[in-house]
């Protein structure tokens, strides 16, 4: 095409759905490299491989993980609205807290959510949906009652209470519970691994909550309630269930401290 302000000289467009299509590719690779990074540092504070509170120096970040700032820090911005990490004014971005009182809010949140899901999925699911959460848990039963392997055992766990939460048809609800169980899943493997050495050395006295409550079919019960479509017993079930957890969860915070120092010592 001729320029008409400068005769003689011809300039080529690019077609418009080229641009188009350009722009997308490379907004899609950005994208997916945010996301790439978010789910790295996501594991790396879910797990406290950042100290608690501890504060992210930006630039060694970065060229720890071989990126960029910028990604970097949109994908951090996304932890804080997430609460993996906090951000201060003039200072930047912590890892956040490991704080007991932060734990006590995410499982009384949990027991909300779990049973709402809970009683959307039991008006809300068919039955062959149903049927399909109960071979889920026949499948999976075995393992999960004789599994010593935490980090096993809490993901079959989460399954279990993700898929139940999915047959609520709230995909918000779907989305909260993800994110708690991102948050609190360190202290809980933390308290499994602590338990698990004792019962080898044959430190597990009788009486003690944990094993009694390993013998218990939790799951199984909160199942069969919503096989019979029994709203109210469901409910009373899964937070009597997640609840009990917390008093677990709570003990293992010392534990967990004692981990992360150890660790990184």
């Amino acid at each position: 095409m001729a320029h008409p302000d400068v005769p003689g000289q011809t300039f080529h467009m690019m077609p418009a759905n080229r641009r188009c299509g350009d722009g997308m590719a490379k907004g899609a690779a950005t994208r997916g490299n945010v996301d790439r990074i978010h789910e790295q540092l996501r594991r790396m504070a879910a797990d406290f491989e950042i100290g608690p509170a501890t504060r992210i120096n930006e630039a060694r970040m970065a060229s720890e993980l071989g990126v960029s700032r910028t990604p970097l820090r949109e994908a951090l911005n996304r932890l804080v609205a997430e609460g993996f990490l906090t951000f201060q004014a003039n200072h930047g971005f912590f890892c956040r807290a490991l704080d007991p009182q932060q734990l006590l809010d995410l499982y009384e949140t949990r027991a909300a959510i779990e049973c709402e899901g809970a009683r959307l999925a039991i008006m809300r699911a068919s039955d062959g949906e149903i049927a399909e959460l109960v071979r889920f848990h026949d499948e999976t039963l075995g393992e999960y009652v004789g599994c010593t392997d935490p980090l096993r055992q809490l993901t079959i766990d989460e399954a279990f209470h993700a898929r139940i939460m999915g047959l609520s048809g709230n995909q918000e609800l779907v989305r909260l519970l993800d994110n708690i169980h991102g948050r609190i899943r360190y202290v809980r493997m933390i308290g499994l691994k602590d338990f698990y050495a004792r019962e080898r050395a044959g430190e597990v006295p009788a009486g003690d909550p944990r094993a009694e409550r390993q013998r218990r079919a939790d799951h199984a019960a909160i199942l069969a309630a919503i096989v019979a479509r029994d709203t109210g017993q469901a409910i009373a079930l899964m937070r009597e269930h997640i609840e009990w957890r917390l008093a677990d969860a709570t003990r293992a915070v010392g534990l967990a401290y004692y981990e992360i120092h150890r660790r990184s010592a």
